[in-house]
């Protein structure tokens, strides 16, 4: 198990504990101090765990695995943010679609761990709807877009062979689920197995989360969209889909207003029928997931007016990130971006 920390002493003590407290218990928890100016090698030793301190920072999360990948022993290595905290029975959950021999990596139901400002609250409702209806419909067809790099386990003779955990893009989890499906590997999503990730809780770091995000979204894109039509057409299909929704928001963002001035429609009506087209299935959504997650259904739908917070910071970032990585890059006029900033 590979935690990578910088500057964790706050948040890294819960996620130990959550690790410490697995019904299937991992054979080692090594927690890579990568360059910390406070307190996180001592309180990872303080835990209970082994800790590996580079010379200088890595300057990203795949560096720093990759710092710990040579120390790691067993057939499976799961990756841990060092602000995810996993249900007590994570392990025991995901372990078992392992015995299938090509499945090479796995990922459970990610939430929410905080629901305090608006944008934790937004993106409280992002996970519910999309790990409780994207994912499975991905998993469904055998392509799931992205084993989450908070709580993913991998094969570990497997992501060895392959160098490890990808340096050349800045999500590496993305990376890694992809390129193990185009060489004809399995993904696959664990909906039973839950972990709780920490979300950014000001506009700044969420700012600095969705454009790394996002940047990543299209460095794959770029990298790898020929070679999977050709390998994983179903797969594709999903990034392709997620392609033209980022080209199509601007013009859901502007359809009340066109309603009112090209239809001539009140603006009452205007904002009903622009949110009527979704609610149902959003509401359904949220409630199904609410009560597999055992949430107060009127507290989760009472977060859905902060989703839109959260969709008007994702499209700018998102178009930001498709002009730079698929148009500017590639003609030599923006170099992609390199830096890993942590988005919390």
């Amino acid at each position: 198990m590979i935690v990578p920390a910088h500057d964790e002493e706050a948040g890294l003590p819960a996620t130990l504990v959550s690790l410490r407290r697995q019904t299937v218990p991992p054979d080692q928890i090594i927690v890579v101090d990568d360059a910390s100016a406070d307190g996180t090698g001592e309180v990872a030793r303080a835990h209970g765990a082994t800790v590996l301190r580079p010379d200088r920072c890595t300057g990203s999360k795949a560096r720093a695995q990759n710092y710990a990948l040579p120390h790691c022993t067993g057939d499976l290595i799961l990756a841990v943010d060092a602000d995810t905290v996993l249900a007590p029975d994570y392990i025991e959950r995901l372990r078992p679609v392992f015995a299938d021999p090509g499945v090479v990596i796995a990922a459970g139901n990610v939430q929410a761990r905080f629901a305090r400002t608006v944008w934790e609250r937004g993106r409280s409702v992002e996970y519910l709807f999309g790990f409780h209806f994207q994912r499975p419909i991905q998993q469904g067809a055998a392509s799931p877009m992205v084993c989450s790099g908070c709580c993913s386990a991998f094969r570990r003779d497997v992501l060895t062979a392959s160098g490890g955990f990808p340096e050349r893009t800045i999500v590496e989890d993305m990376d890694a689920t992809w390129s193990r499906q185009i060489e004809g590997h399995r993904a696959v999503y664990v909906p039973e197995a839950v972990a709780w990730a920490a979300d950014p809780a000001t506009l700044p770091y969420l700012r600095r989360q969705v454009w790394r995000w996002m940047a990543g979204f299209f460095q794959n894109v770029r990298l790898h969209l020929r070679p999977m039509a050709r390998r994983k057409p179903m797969l594709a299909l999903w990034v392709v889909l997620a392609v033209l929704e980022i080209l199509l928001a601007p013009l859901w963002w502007l359809t009340p207003v066109l309603l009112t001035t090209a239809g001539h429609v009140r603006p009452a009506i205007a904002v009903a029928l622009w949110l009527g087209g979704e609610l149902p299935l959003l509401v359904a959504t949220l409630l199904h997931a609410a009560r597999k997650r055992n949430l107060p259904p009127l507290q989760v739908l009472g977060n859905v007016p902060c989703l839109y917070a959260i969709r008007a910071v994702n499209t700018y970032y998102a178009w930001k990130a498709m002009i730079i990585e698929l148009v500017l890059v590639p003609l030599g006029f923006a170099k992609s971006l390199t830096t890993y900033h942590k988005g919390r």
